[in-house]
This record gives C-alpha cells, structure tokens and sequence, in this order.
C-alpha cells in the first residue's frame, strides 16, 4: 500500500496479507481496461486530422484545457503537447473517435500529475473512458461525470480524492468498471448504483467507507469482481451475492464483517481476512472448483475443517492463520491428504490454529519454505526440516497410557541421581577455564581436524588463499581431504576479544541446523598452532560466488571476472530476497530453539555454484531461550554491522527475530538502490528507509539501481514489481519493532513479486 495511507493502517492490518490481494486485483482491472481499450479503439479509429475545431470539437476542446487548468504539478511536461500547434486529439493521453472528431478516451495515469479534477470533465459528452489512476488528483470527483452517459470505464484509483462516491454516476448507465480505490473517499456506497446493471468490476477498497455492503450489489449480474478491501464496512455479507453466477474476484478483507455466505461455483479468489467472521467454514467451499485463492486469516473460525480441499485442483494459496480451526478427531488425516492432493498449491499458512495429527510429506508439504505449521502444538511428522517429532503407530498409541507412567517413574529415579552427579562434576571442573568448558560439550556434536591439516590445505594460510576478512577472524580457500574438497576454512583472531565466544556461539549456532539457504558447517578445530598458541577454526562448504556484498558493490575496473558478475538482474534479485527469506523464516520459526542471526548483511549472503544464496557467519547468533535468563550477561555490546542494526538494539533492548527482519529491509532496499544504508547521502535525519519511503509510489524507478534496470523488457510489469519489493523493504524495516513484518509475511509477498514479474496468470 502506498505510504500516504500506512498512516492509517492498523498493526493487525499491517500483518495481513490485504497488499496481495490488492495488487492482483489493480492487474486485473487494468487487464479488463486494456482489453476494452482495443475494443474502443477498434470501433473510433486513431486520432488523426486538422488543427480546426468547430461546434461540438470545440466544446471538447475547451473542457480539456479546463482540465489542464486544474492540474497544478506536471513533473513529466506531460501537457507540453497540449497547445494550439496540435490538434486536441493529437494530445497525449487522448483519443478521439474517428467518424465525429471527438474525445472518446482520455488516459493520464501514472504521469505523477498533482491538482484536481475540473467539472468540465462532463462536457465531453462522447468520453467512454477516463483513466487517471496513480497520479495525485484530489478534492471531490464532480458530480458531472454523472452526465457522461457513454462512459465505460472509470479508472481513479491511487490519488487523492476525498468526500462521498457520486451518487449520479447511476446516470451512466453504460458503465463496465469502477475502480476508485486507495483514495481518501468517506460515506457508504451509494445504492443508487443499482441501476448499473453493465458493471463487470466494482472497486473501492483501501478508503473509509462505512455503513455495510448494500444488497443491491446481488442484483448486478454481469459482475466479476468485487474489492472493497480495508475499509470500515460492517454487518453481514448480503445473502444476494450469491445470485451473482458470474462473479470470480472478492475482496472484503480488513473490514468489520460477520456472518459468512459462499454460494458461488465460479469463485477464483476469496479474500475475508482481517474481519470478525465465526463459526465453521462452509462446506460448499468443495464446490469452488475454480477457486485460486482463499484467504481468511484473522478471523475466529473455530471447530473442524470439513472442506475437500483435494477436489479445489486450482488453489494455489490457502491463508488461514490465526484462527480456532481444527482436522478433527475421527479423521484427522483428512484435511492434510486433501491438502496434500492439491497439485496447484503454492503457499500454505495454517498458523496458530488448533490442527493435530500427521503431516504429509508430499505435494505442497514436500517444500518447508511454502508452508507455515507454527502454532499448532499437536502436529507430528513430515519432512525432517520441520522438525516435527515422530508420529505414533497404532500400537504405541494403544499403549500410550502404560508408557507414560513408566517414563514418569523412571525419570523420578534418575533425576535426582543425574542431579547430584551434575553439581560434582560442576564443581570439579569450576576452575578451568571458560572457554574450554563450552568447547568440550562441541567435541561429541563436530569432527574435528588438525592444525596440520589446515595449514597444509590453506597452503600455509597463504594470503594467496585469503578470500574474505570478518570481525571475529579470516576467511581461508583450502583443499581438505583425499578428494580434494574446496572448503572456506575460517580461523579464528583469538587476540580479538569476544572471539573465542563467536567461535563457540557459531558452532553452537549451527551443530543442530540444516536448511539449503544456510552455509553448511563440515567440521572445526581447536587445537594450538606449532608456537604453541592457541588455534581455533571452522571448516565451511565453499561458496564458489562469493558475496552479495562483491555482486552489489565491487568497482568493476578492479577485478576483470567481477564485470561478468554485477549485473544483477531483478530476476536473480528477487530469487536471493526469496533465498535470505526463507532461511530467516526457517532460524525464526522451524528450529527446535529460534535463533536471531544478529548480523544479516550483505557480506555474509553466500552464493554457491547455482546462484542460491546461503545465510553464513553465526559468530553474533543468539538463541532466543538464552534471553530468559536474567543474569545474562552480554560481551557483544550493540550486536550487528553499524546500517543494518536495528535502533532498538542501541538503547539496550534485548535481540528478537524483529532485529532480524529490521535487517532484511535494509539489505533488500540496498537490493533494489544500490546504495549501502551508509551512503554519503543519508545524513541529516536521512536515511535508506526513508529515502525508499519518500519514493513511493511513483519515484521508485529514479531510485533503483541503474545495472538493475539494465535488459528490462516489459518496463510497467519491471516497475509494479520494483514498487512491491520496495514496500516491503520498508515494511519491514520500520523504526519500531512492533510495526514490522513478521518474516513470513514478506515472503508471501515476495513469492507474489515473482509470480507477477513471471508473467503467472492472475
């Protein structure tokens, strides 16, 4: 959403999903414009012709310049063409019809213009479509458009306008769409409307519309899509809805609605979130065969899911978090098989409900990084990233009971045993020394090598072999084993203080975990150099593409193979913000202990030989159960890289997985501006966050990295995904944690971006 309305938004509204939903509804209304665009331009004609303008050309004539008068910003010189040397119809952004010379289209949007919109507008008595979305045109829409009777087509949406809907717009009966959302328009839909019985797409969300949706709305029949999304519309779904047979698009999230209907078989997308609907899902859900969408998160549905999923073949995102629904006891299985047989399904969150039992491994339950199961305490199974304890066959189950009480007797015999052990051994080994204590309990969990071995494979740590620099210590290329295995051997600066932590933190850190966009530790040592002190290094998986810090920021007069590699394309940019997300999600929310990364930057995103981005140097991590403890205490200081920290960090506060996400948004805005969040240029209470703030909507390209822009083909599907990745680098990195995206929300949308910039039908 754009940030002249995030001021208004709620945290919950902030949370949702509504931004999804909203951009493919735009794409569709501007899919349905263009289509009608070719039709209008097939029945007018082009506009071509003499610089006369007489009887009815010259009323035209007149109320286009009106309209002009009323624009008081033009950065694009948009109007430049709007004189005397031309005929009117030769102006850009008008169209006129063949036969009678006059205006029959008139399209300005995305020019950036700021000002009004001029009543005269309803003199052009032959207009059929005005399209002025994304521009800054407010005050209150004239009531004379009411007298355009031809008008098909009313694009408004994304500017400024306030007051009510015209209730006149009845007058245009021939009207096909309506698209007034993201403005600032107040008061209820008119039921006036009643009488559009042409209307295929009416549109209003994103404003402050009150009162409920009217009953009318069933009685248009041509209907195909409704969005009235974040607004403040209250009371029931009209049970009339269901008569509209046609209607494929529906979006009410982020309103004060009750009482749910769904009679509809030819639904493609179902957008409810953010309401306060109860009760149980509808079962005739099975019969929308054609449903792609469904999305219902933030309710308070409750009881079983008695929906056939299996059946909806071309759902591709099911979105019901944060309700009371559950699988059932009987048939428990049920619900994850049909969701399991869906092909299609992309992306599933059923977070925070109460659903139990064993979750498939195949089908959308195959990729961890599609699907959010957090929150439902009673799940086992599935593939092993999730993390899931192992389910119980028929006869464990049977014998639970027995089994439980013998557990309860044997662990009351050993822990008092294991306990006075534990205080001997403590006491016996109080006075070694730190350091060796927390590495002894890393001796069963890592295989250790040699001093020898390393110093053979880095060829003497050769600074011919030194490939990158850290905080805590250097990074080495080596050559280990009898295969020859390439591997970044990283040593350890013991002279550096807080080092030998960072070492035991890493290994900590990564003994347990396993996720394809994490570097994969191979073994570690600590042992002592031949001079006697102290050595201590840990073996990586080597990253053959080096650093998203080298692709993003490398002078390309200094390294001849580095040209071959900079020109990230917003192909390969979007896959690694999908790579760094999914990890992040998996540290968060799918390890058996969460882990906050703490220094999320460019330099530690690796790349192997496929281009995939790895999240490396744990040296900083933190497991989110050490916080509840205390007497922590915490050698780091401030953790994090000076940019990408987050402010609460450096008032004392403790570290969350909202640092993290805080992270993100910066390094994915360094993404997009080329610019480092320590530029020269953000100075004076400027900074990356507000300078790709300050750009949305409509500066966003100005913004973007030049080699970004570079081999663009289709420039508006390249600029609608620029603003997207925008907006959700700044949702995420807000200055206050609680206002930011939860990780899992910014990778529902970066999946969007990259079906959009695919081309993936909406």
């Amino acid at each position: 959403m754009e940030m002249k309305r995030q001021g208004r938004k709620s945290p919950v509204a902030a949370m949702s999903l509504s931004l999804l939903c909203s951009i493919h509804f735009q794409a569709i209304l501007l899919l349905f414009v263009v289509l009608l665009h070719v039709k209008t331009l097939t029945v007018f004609g082009d506009s071509t012709g003499t610089t006369s303008s007489v009887g009815g050309n010259e009323t035209d004539h007149q109320a286009l310049l009106a309209f002009k008068s009323k624009i008081t910003l033009d950065p694009r010189n948009i109007f430049s063409s709007w004189n005397d040397s031309n005929h009117f119809c030769q102006w850009e952004g008008v169209t006129c019809g063949r036969k009678h010379r006059r205006v029959t289209i008139l399209d300005l949007r995305s020019r950036d213009l700021v000002g009004s919109l001029s009543p005269y507008i309803g003199n052009l008595s032959f207009l059929r479509q005005i399209v002025l979305a994304n521009n800054t045109i407010g005050d209150k829409i004239p009531d004379e458009v009411g007298r355009l009777y031809r008008l098909r087509v009313l694009m408004l949406y994304n500017n400024s306008f306030d007051g009510e809907i015209p209730a006149n717009l009845s007058h245009c009966s021939n009207l096909n769409f309506i698209s007034v959302a993201r403005n600032n328009l107040s008061g209820s839909i008119p039921k006036q409307l009643a009488s559009l019985s042409m209307l295929k797409s009416l549109s209003f969300d994103t404003n402050n519309l009150m009162g409920g949706i009217p009953p009318f709305i069933g009685n248009l029949s041509s209907l195909q899509l409704i969005s009235a999304a974040d607004n403040v519309l209250g009371g029931h779904i009209p049970d009339a809805l269901g008569q509209l047979q046609s209607l494929k698009y529906l979006g009410l999230g982020g309103n004060k609605l009750s009482d749910l209907f769904l009679t509809l078989p030819r639904l493609q997308w179902f957008q409810i979130d953010r309401n306060q609907f109860t009760g149980s899902l509808p079962v005739s859900l099975s019969n929308a065969s054609e449903l792609e969408l469904f999305l219902i998160e933030e309710n308070n549905f409750t009881g079983k899911v008695s929906v056939n999923f299996g059946g909806l073949q071309r759902l591709e995102k099911l979105i019901v978090d944060r309700n009371n629904l559950r699988s059932g006891d009987a048939d428990e299985m049920d619900f994850f098989q049909s969701l399991a047989n869906c092909s299609n399904l992309q992306i599933l969150d059923i977070r925070a409900n109460q659903f139990k039992g064993e979750v498939p491994t195949k089908g959308v339950f195959a990729n961890s990084s599609a699907i959010s199961l957090i929150g439902n305490s009673r799940l086992c199974g599935g593939i092993s990233e999730l993390k899931f304890p192992r389910c119980l066959t028929k006869e464990e189950k049977k014998a639970k009971w027995p089994l439980a009480v013998k557990v309860a007797i044997s662990m009351a015999c050993v822990i008092p045993v294991v306990t006075i052990m534990s205080f001997f051994l403590f006491c016996r080994h109080k006075s070694q020394r730190k350091d060796n204590s927390s590495e002894s309990s890393l001796r069963q969990s890592l295989l250790k090598v040699s001093y020898q071995v390393l110093l053979k494979a880095t060829d003497g740590f050769s600074p011919t072999s030194l490939i990158g620099v850290g905080s805590f210590g250097s990074v080495y290329k080596g050559i280990l084993g009898e295969d020859e295995s390439i591997v970044a051997v990283k040593v350890i600066n013991i002279q550096r203080q807080g080092a030998s932590k960072s070492f035991i933190s890493e290994c900590e850190a990564l003994k347990n975990i396993r996720h394809r966009n994490l570097v994969k530790i191979i073994t570690s040592c600590s042992s002592v150099d031949f001079h006697g002190n102290d050595f201590k290094a840990l073996v990586f998986e080597f990253m053959p593409n080096g650093s998203l810090e080298n692709w993003l920021h490398m002078d390309l007069e200094t390294n001849t193979r580095q040209v071959d590699i900079q020109n990230l394309n917003l192909v390969q940019r979007i896959s690694i913000a999908i790579d760094v997300a999914c990890a992040l999600d998996y540290l968060h929310h799918r390890c058996p202990m969460p882990i906050v990364h703490c220094d999320l930057k460019p330099s530690n995103i690796l790349f192997d030989c496929d281009m995939i981005a790895h999240i490396g140097d744990f040296g900083l991590a933190k497991f989110l159960l050490e916080l509840t403890n205390p007497k922590q205490s915490d050698s780091f200081g401030i953790r994090g890289t000076i940019g990408y920290t987050p402010p609460e960090y450096g008032v004392g506060c403790d570290v969350s997985t909202k640092g993290d996400v805080y992270s993100y948004g910066i390094l994915l805005l360094e993404m997009i501006t080329g610019k480092r969040p320590t530029n020269c240029v953000f100075e004076g209470g400027l900074n990356l966050h507000n300078y790709a703030s300050m750009a949305l909507p409509n500066r966003v390209i100005e913004i973007s990295d030049p080699k970004l822009l570079n081999n663009c083909g289709d420039t508006d599907r390249t600029e609608e995904c620029l603003i997207s990745m925008v907006k959700i680098g700044v949702s995420c990195s807000m200055e206050l944690p609680q206002e930011r995206w939860d990780i899992i929300k910014a990778l529902s949308e970066l999946y969007l971006v990259r079906d959009i910039l695919h081309g993936a039908r909406i």
